[in-house]
């Protein structure tokens, strides 16, 4: 069994910061950000929290699957690394604010790989029989805890929400997981502090694990890399990216990206991309994706979804 996206939802913050602005605050230019990054823009959220970013993202989700009521999910997973209180968890809001009684909800702590392990997650519960959809959620308010001094850092990140509503499909799926936890000091926040990321260890772990990753999913399915319509990727740097299609030796147009916008979303990021490709019309139905996070931890994981 796998799962199908039959629905998705953003929040983008209104406020946006360009990479100008942010020559304003550190010693910086567009020209460098851009030529290192590929990141011209990130959205700045200062008055709604993250909970109401969540909120609005899955009200959209479940806007674009009329068919599906509330009362019909059966499980709200909320990722998320950045957001404001400890209790109620932000998922329990969510189930609140747009009546899905039926559902059990929690929250989950995996960074930039927490979407990927959001449905790997429900992918498993589908497995066994306890569910039929669900509603997953990225939402990052990372500019609370970025250092807007640290020209290596604070450039990269910005806030939004992205939500997607998951259906179990017949089709046989394929997942996997994996953690580093000795190599945890590559990328940290201590509680009550600010991002710290050793940028250069990040990018070597990226793109040596992702393709990894990506054709152990391939294999599992057997699945030909031709088959795929899209990769999915954790929109983290441009350069990361394209070094993925490289090493798998695919057209550099199956990685969509939109990081020039949105910069680095850490768990937000594959869902607003999703809704992007999603109402644009870029998945029509029976669309073969694969699904790729990379992050904190370390952490790492990919998918294999359909549409």
């Amino acid at each position: 069994m796998t799962g199908r996206i039959i629905g998705t939802g953003a929040c983008i913050p209104t406020l946006v910061w360009d990479n100008n602005k942010l020559a304003e605050m550190v010693e910086t230019s567009d020209e460098w950000i851009r030529e290192r990054t590929g990141i011209a823009r990130r959205h700045i959220e200062k008055e709604r929290t993250a909970t109401e970013m969540a909120i609005e993202a899955a009200q959209k989700a479940m806007e674009s699957c009329a068919e599906l009521k509330a009362e019909e999910i059966g499980a709200i997973i909320v990722c998320s690394i950045a957001q404001e209180e400890v209790l109620p968890s932000v998922s329990c809001q969510v189930q609140a604010a747009i009546g899905a009684e039926n559902a059990f909800c929690f929250d989950l702590k995996a960074a930039c790989s927490g979407f990927v392990f959001a449905y790997n997650t429900c992918l498993a519960y589908m497995n066994m029989g306890l569910i039929k959809n669900a509603l997953i959620i990225g939402v990052e308010k990372l500019s609370t805890i970025t250092d807007w001094t640290d020209r290596s850092s604070c450039i990269l990140f910005g806030d939004g929400a992205g939500a997607a509503v998951i259906n179990a499909c017949e089709e046989e799926g394929a997942m996997m997981m994996k953690c580093d936890g000795s190599r945890g000091e590559v990328l940290t926040c201590p509680a009550g502090s600010t991002l710290l990321m050793n940028g250069q260890e990040v990018f070597k772990f990226a793109v040596r694990s992702v393709p990894e990753a990506i054709n152990e999913v391939l294999a599992k399915k057997m699945l030909a890399k031709e088959d795929v319509d899209y990769y999915i990727l954790h929109q983290a740097n441009r350069r990361i990216v394209e070094s993925v299609a490289k090493r798998l030796g695919e057209p550099i147009e199956k990685f969509p990206m939109n990081l020039e916008e949105y910069g680095n979303t850490s768990s937000a990021s594959i869902p607003l991309l999703l809704d992007e490709l999603y109402r644009s019309g870029k998945l029509p139905k029976g669309s073969r994706l694969i699904m790729a996070g990379f992050g904190a931890g370390l952490s790492w994981g990919a998918s294999y979804v359909t549409v």
